[in-house]
């Protein structure tokens, strides 16, 4: 543990790489990460039906999809709202394209008017603001009620939803100074985003901008590349969020 405090007072933890294998946290990584899905739906025969969607997530985590009202998917969940979504997390483009840490999140899908929510998928999804305001496209949120986790030989497991969410009940005040940390990281410090993907998470150089953050972590993008930069201590609001981004940038710095 290193001697680094946050602004509620704890001492930032720093991880390892003999930190122990979480099956909790590598699902909440892939639940971050994958920018794509697989969304398996309920035909109006009982036959499944799969498609590919574009997620985001909620800062709980809770993945969500923008879809037209005459797609297939969105048919079938009009008429049953049982789903399952099917992640990926980047791993698999050397070659072996089972390389990569997969979720499955069984739920329930429902429309969503959040509008942090629709903030939250269209800046990860830039490219679907020139559909999102069709009247026929709408955000839904999917409900997780447990997962499945392949996260590499002897690591398949079973989750609750419970451990695939993120914990939001003490971090009101994170969530209502998120939309503008976001906005002040990418406008005044995009030199820090690119040290953190480029020195901290060994990412390519490149155009490096945050999408979301949570109390866990700080989602990336440049492009098509996605990171996630994930926190040693909980952010419960904006000021740990500030200390836990400072030191991440001087220990950034410190790596040049």
């Amino acid at each position: 543990m290193n001697g680094h405090i946050t602004a509620s007072g704890q001492p930032l933890r720093t991880m390892t790489a003999t930190t122990p294998f979480s099956a909790p946290e590598a699902a909440r990584r892939v639940l971050r990460l994958a920018a794509t899905g697989s969304l398996a739906t309920l035909s109006g025969d009982g036959a499944p039906f799969a498609s590919l969607v574009t997620v985001a997530t909620t800062m709980e985590g809770e993945p969500l999809v923008l879809i037209s009202d005459i797609a297939v998917h969105t048919r079938n969940v009009k008429r049953d709202a049982r789903v399952s979504i099917l992640l990926v997390a980047p791993g698999g483009e050397a070659g072996d394209p089972l390389a990569g840490a997969r979720l499955s999140v069984n739920g329930t899908i429902a429309m969503d008017d959040d509008e942090n929510h629709r903030r939250r998928f269209l800046a990860r999804h830039p490219e679907a603001k020139g559909y999102a305001t069709f009247r026929d496209f709408n955000l839904y949120r999917i409900n997780a009620t447990g997962g499945h986790l392949v996260a590499g030989f002897g690591r398949i497991v079973d989750l609750a939803a419970a451990d695939l969410l993120t914990d939001t009940s003490d971090c009101a005040e994170l969530a209502a100074a998120e939309a503008s940390a976001i906005e002040h990281m990418n406008d005044d410090h995009a030199e820090a985003l690119s040290l953190y993907a480029t020195r901290l998470l060994g990412m390519p150089a490149g155009e490096w901008q945050t999408t979301g953050a949570d109390p866990e972590g700080l989602d990336l993008k440049a492009g098509g590349l996605h990171a996630r930069l994930e926190f040693p201590q909980k952010a419960r609001n904006g000021g740990d969020l500030r200390a836990i981004l400072v030191h991440f940038a001087q220990e950034a710095r410190a790596k040049g």
